[in-house]
């Protein structure tokens, strides 16, 4: 093994090691640090300035304290308070003590949330207790649960959420991964398929719902969408070995102009038409085959699909029974039919993703290179954001443009899932004409 293999080895040991207990400052974060430093310094050197004055006379201040001490000031009788001061008066202390309210309000997450975050998490299973360092506070597991929420909602840094809830940074960073593990161990439970027909029948939209032009007569035989399967990418650091240390573009700009397969994660997901996840896989973006796993699943059990359902893909996605994509050649009006209909359905993926970075902004840069690390918080986001669908509605959030999706070229096609998208283009195009005659 060269040198260089050694030198590249140790540094991403020591990286990893310091990632455990510290994250860099934002660019604000900074400023304040080091204005605080001068401040410091400043004060520093005013005190010693004080002490050596009064090692030779006692300061102006110091006189002026025992002359006020010798003469104190007369006592002024009270004047009574008029009835219309008392009201004054309650009425600017409720005014101060709404604006505490407020305040404090403006720092909480929502309690409702926490509450019912909480309780989900009271009969899961983990070594959270255990990781504890000896000696180390102990945080009751509401306030982790606010801790944690406080973390992945905003992009904040580990030491001004060490301030806020006054515990060490060490602390901090622990809490929070120990919070992702337990959140990741009810994956099963709240990112699932339907468990019967009956779940799978408040989820089921007919194909042609969306468009509104051909009624269920027109349409006999076209299937129900179950739901919208797509994906996303949540940028995260390169890791140590991969950079281009003589880049000298900003590492943002770096990451999309030349961006590196391993400087993203791949988020796959299979939404409902209310936004709800019932499908999430994490990749590295490094490895490719999109769906392959989903499509194979599928196939060997078909039991997953209800009888006469779908999902809906956009093209780049494989094409099968299970799978519908759009066609990207030879576009006449039969297909072009059949390409509206199915692109109705992609914007509620697309708000449904938005909607996650927009109430966990974290996910806008992931600033680690471990790559479980990083997945644990991804998964952890769409876990709760099915909880918060739950709770209220869904978050508006901004649709970005590459979630709307560039044309792309047909993915894997078999042969029954060519049939039964021309056979469905037929029944669509056929009850079109039959609205319109």
């Amino acid at each position: 093994m060269a040198v260089s293999d050694f030198v590249q080895s140790a540094g991403r040991a020591v990286l990893d090691m310091v990632e455990r207990e510290w994250e860099p400052l934002s660019q604000g974060e900074l400023e304040q640090r080091l204005d605080r430093a001068v401040e410091d310094i400043l004060e520093a050197d005013l005190v010693a300035m004080v002490q050596a004055q009064a090692q030779t006379r006692p300061p102006a201040m110091y006189v002026h304290l025992v002359q006020a001490q010798q003469d104190p000031p007369p006592v002024l009788p009270a004047e009574p308070i008029k009835p219309d001061q008392e009201d004054h008066l309650a009425q600017e202390t409720l005014e101060e003590e709404g604006e505490e309210e407020e305040e404090e309000e403006e720092d909480t997450v929502d309690s409702h949330a926490v509450k019912h975050i909480t309780e989900l998490l009271q009969n899961s299973t983990s070594h959270y207790g255990r990781s504890r360092l000896a000696g180390r506070a102990r945080i009751s597991l509401s306030h982790t649960v606010m801790l944690s929420l406080a973390l992945l909602s905003k992009r904040v840094s580990y030491r001004s959420v060490s301030g806020r809830f006054r515990r060490e940074k060490g602390n901090i960073h622990r809490i929070y991964f120990s919070f992702c593990e337990r959140v990741n161990m009810l994956q099963d439970e709240l990112i699932r398929w339907p468990r019967d027909d009956r779940e799978a029948g408040d989820l089921l939209c007919p194909l042609y719902a969306l468009l509104g032009k051909a009624g269920p007569e027109e349409t006999q035989g076209v299937p129900q969408v179950l739901g919208i399967l797509g994906h996303t990418r949540i940028p995260i650091r390169l890791p140590v070995g991969k950079q281009n240390a003589e880049s000298s573009t900003p590492e943002v700009k770096r990451m999309k102009k030349e961006a590196h397969p391993d400087s993203w994660l791949n988020l796959e997901l299979v939404c409902d038409r209310r936004g709800r996840f019932l499908h999430c896989q994490i990749s590295k973006g490094s490895e490719t085959g999109r769906a392959a796993l989903l499509r194979d699943r599928l196939g060997q059990q078909p039991q997953l699909m209800p009888p006469g359902s779908c999902l809906v893909a956009r093209a780049g996605y494989p094409l099968t029974e299970h799978i519908l994509t759009p066609y990207v050649s030879c576009v006449g009006p039969r297909e072009g039919l059949y390409n509206k209909t199915l692109e109705a359905y992609f914007s509620i993926l697309d708000q449904a993703v938005a909607s996650l970075k927009a109430r966990f902004q974290r996910l806008q840069y992931l600033d680690m290179g471990n790559y479980e690390r990083a997945r644990a918080v991804v998964l952890t986001a769409c876990i709760l954001h099915n909880v918060f669908l739950d709770i209220g509605p869904l978050l508006e959030g901004e649709v970005e443009e590459e979630e709307a999706g560039a044309v792309e070229a047909e993915g894997d096609v078999d042969e029954e899932g060519l049939r039964r998208r021309d056979a469905i283009t037929d029944l669509l195009y056929k009850g079109l004409e039959s609205t319109c005659a």
